[in-house]
């Protein structure tokens, strides 16, 4: 992970200066990193997650679980 974050970094700031101007003197990426599984979920179904972040709540009642 160091070596992406490393290469991004030096990538990024080489081809976009505006980022290394606002980053001047700091660091880009934090230092550490998060990783998680979604487990047995499909593609799909995080997406739809995704897409309706932000959006209105869902009402309790239409909340499903299905094998």
């Amino acid at each position: 992970m160091q070596a992406i974050k490393g290469k991004s970094s030096h990538h990024l700031l080489r081809d976009y200066r505006q980022l290394r101007r606002e980053f001047w003197g700091r660091h880009l990426w934090a230092r550490g990193y998060f990783v998680a599984s979604s487990g047995n979920v499909p593609d799909e179904v995080i997406a739809q997650y995704i897409e309706l972040q932000g959006g209105e709540a869902q009402d309790d009642e239409t909340f499903q679980v299905t094998e």
